[in-house]
C-alpha cells in the first residue's frame, strides 16, 4: 500500500518531498513477502467466502463483484506502469494462473452450479466454467485426480483469466521508481511516535535501529501502511478515526513444495469450502507459485497464533493496542467468536501428520516426504464496533483523518491485490484540493476510474485486452519466469 501510494503520488507531483520510513532492512520483507502471503490476484474468481449462499438457496455476489472491480483499477495501473517504465518485465511480479474453486459432496455442488449460474451474467466473470465430468476434471487437475475416489461428485469453477503476484518484487519495484526519482528511504529505521502541530502538520520521531541514534522528521502528511504494526501507531497519533478499533493476530503456516514431478501436474489456484464453523481466512487453497523465477506448490493455511502484530514484530503488540476505548469490543469478540477459539485451538494442535492429511482432500496422493512446512505472515483482523459490540472484520479497512493529514491501513484478504484503488481513495479524501486536477492524468493510468465495468462490457472488453497485453497475460502466455 505504501509502495503504491508514494508511486501515485510522485507520478502526480514530481517536486513533492516524500519519505519512506521502513523498521526493516529490506523492502517489502513483511507482509508483502511473497512466502508470507498467497500471492493469489484477489479478483474473487474463486474465493468461495466471497459469494455465501443465502438462506433461500440464493448466492449473493455482491462482494464479489465489488472486489472484482477493485482488481479490475489495480490491473490497469500496473498495465500503465509497465507501458510508462514505472515497472520493469510484468514476468517479474505477475503471472497467469488459472483461478479454480474446488468443491466435493451432492449439495456443494448444487451451490457452485448455482454459484457458477449466478455470476455467468456479469462481464467479469463470464469466463468462468462450471465442470463436474470426471475426466475433465483429471485432464485439468492432474494432481487432485490421482488416487482420488470419484464415487463422492466432485465439482469446479475454472477461469483463465486468474494471476499469480510476487507482492514484494511489485512493491520494490514502485519503491525504486520513488526513490530513483528523489524520495528519501530510510531503512533500519522504526517510528515511535507520532504528534500533531497546531497547523496540523505531523512530527514524526523516528530511531536508527542499526545505531539508536533518534531524530525528527516533520510532515504535512503521514500515510501508515505498516501491515499489523498499523493500529499501533495510529493509536500513538491519537487518531480519533482510530479509536474504538483493535487487532487480533494470527499467524499463518503452508505446506510447500518444490518438486518437479507436483508442480509439473498441478498449474492453478485451487480454493475450497472453509471447514464447518471456521472463519472465512482458513479458506484452504492449493496454489502453484512463482517465486524468484521458480515454480513452487502452496497448501494452507494452517493457522498459529502470536501476540505480535508482525512476523518481525514485539510480543507486546497485543497487550499495547489495548485501550480503554477498544478493550470492550475485544472481551465481546472473546466472549462471543467461540467458532473462532475452537478453530485455532484445534490447529495449534495439529501434527505435521494431520496437515499432510487436510492436503489430501486436495490432492490424495500426497506424501509426507514430499511437502514442507513454512511459516508466513501475520495477518491482524480488524475488530470494531462501538458500546462493546465488537466484531470481526476479515476485509480492508482504510482509515483517514477528517482533515485529511494522517491514513492508515487496516485489516486483511484482499489487502495488496486492492491496493491502487485503496490508494487512490486515499488521496481523494486526503488532497481533496488537488485531487480534481489529477484527474485527468488518473484516468489516463485508469481508464475505467469512476465507472462500474459490470455495467459497460464494451468498456471492459477495451480495458481488460489492454491490460492483457501489456502485462503479458493473453491466452498465449505460459508459466516462463522474466529473466
Amino acid at each position: 500500500m505504501s509502495a503504491t501510494l508514494g508511486a501515485l503520488l510522485r507520478l502526480m507531483e514530481p517536486d513533492w518531498s516524500i519519505t519512506l520510513v521502513e523498521r526493516l532492512d529490506g523492502a517489502a520483507a513483511e507482509s508483502s513477502d511473497p512466502w508470507n502471503n498467497a500471492g493469489t490476484g484477489h479478483s474473487a474468481l474463486c474465493e468461495l467466502n466471497y459469494t455465501p449462499q443465502q438462506s433461500d438457496g440464493s448466492v449473493d455476489i455482491t462482494k464479489a463483484v465489488g472486489v472484482n472491480e477493485q482488481w479490475q483499477v489495480s490491473r490497469q495501473f500496473w498495465a500503465y506502469a509497465v507501458e510508462n517504465g514505472v515497472l520493469g518485465d510484468p514476468r517479474s511480479f505477475i503471472n497467469p494462473i488459472p483461478h479454480v474453486s474446488f468443491v466435493h459432496g451432492r449439495d456443494n455442488v448444487d451451490y457452485l452450479k448455482r454459484r457458477h449460474e449466478a455470476l455467468a451474467g456479469n462481464p467479469l466473470f463470464r469466463s468462468s466454467e462450471f465442470i463436474d465430468d470426471e475426466a475433465e476434471f483429471a485432464r485439468r487437475l492432474p494432481l487432485m485426480a490421482e488416487k482420488r475416489d470419484f464415487s463422492e461428485p466432485v465439482a469446479i469453477n475454472w477461469t483463465d483469466e486468474g494471476t499469480d503476484v510476487d507482492f514484494g518484487s511489485l512493491s520494490r519495484q514502485l519503491l525504486g521508481y520513488g526513490a530513483q526519482r528523489g524520495m528519501t528511504t530510510l531503512f533500519g529505521h522504526e517510528v515511535r511516535d507520532l504528534r500533531q502541530q497546531s497547523d496540523g502538520s505531523w512530527t514524526v520521531k523516528i530511531t536508527n535501529r542499526r545505531t539508536g541514534q533518534n531524530r525528527k522528521l516533520d510532515a504535512k502528511f503521514v500515510f501508515v501502511g505498516a501491515g499489523g504494526g498499523a493500529l499501533n501507531l495510529l493509536q500513538k497519533a491519537g487518531m480519533k478515526e482510530a479509536k474504538g478499533f483493535g487487532g487480533f493476530p494470527v499467524s499463518g503456516k503452508f505446506l510447500r513444495s518444490d518438486k518437479p514431478h507436483l508442480t509439473a501436474q498441478h498449474q492453478a489456484k485451487v480454493y475450497g469450502l472453509p471447514p464447518v464453523g471456521a472463519p472465512p481466512m482458513s479458506v484452504p487453497h492449493l496454489d502453484t507459485r512463482m517465486i524468484n523465477g521458480k515454480p513452487w506448490l502452496l497448501f494452507g493455511p494452517f493457522a498459529g497464533w502470536s501476540p505480535k502484530f508482525l512476523k518481525q514484530g514485539d510480543i507486546l503488540d497485543l497487550p499495547e493496542s489495548i485501550t480503554l476505548t477498544n478493550f470492550a469490543s475485544i472481551v465481546n469478540v472473546g466472549l462471543t467468536q467461540w467458532s473462532l477459539l475452537q478453530y485455532l485451538v484445534g490447529q495449534l494442535m495439529l501434527s505435521d501428520a494431520e496437515r499432510i492429511g487436510a492436503l489430501r482432500e486436495f490432492a490424495p496422493s500426497a506424501i509426507d516426504p514430499d511437502w514442507e512446512l513454512n511459516v508466513a505472515g501475520q495477518r491482524v483482523q480488524v475488530i470494531c464496533g462501538s458500546k462493546g459490540k465488537g466484531v470481526l472484520n476479515f476485509g480492508t479497512t482504510v482509515l483517514a483523518s477528517a482533515d485529511g493529514r494522517i491514513a492508515g491501513l487496516l485489516g486483511a484478504s484482499p489487502g495488496a491485490s486492492i491496493a491502487v484503488p485503496a490508494m487512490l481513495d486515499v488521496m481523494e479524501r486526503c488532497f481533496a484540493e488537488h485531487f480534481s486536477s489529477w484527474l485527468p492524468r488518473l484516468k489516463e493510468m485508469v481508464p475505467s476510474l469512476g465507472t462500474e465495468l459490470a455495467k459497460e462490457p464494451e468498456l471492459f472488453d477495451e480495458v481488460w485486452a489492454w491490460g492483457s497485453k501489456a502485462l503479458k497475460l493473453d491466452k498465449s502466455a505460459d508459466l516462463t519466469p522474466a529473466g
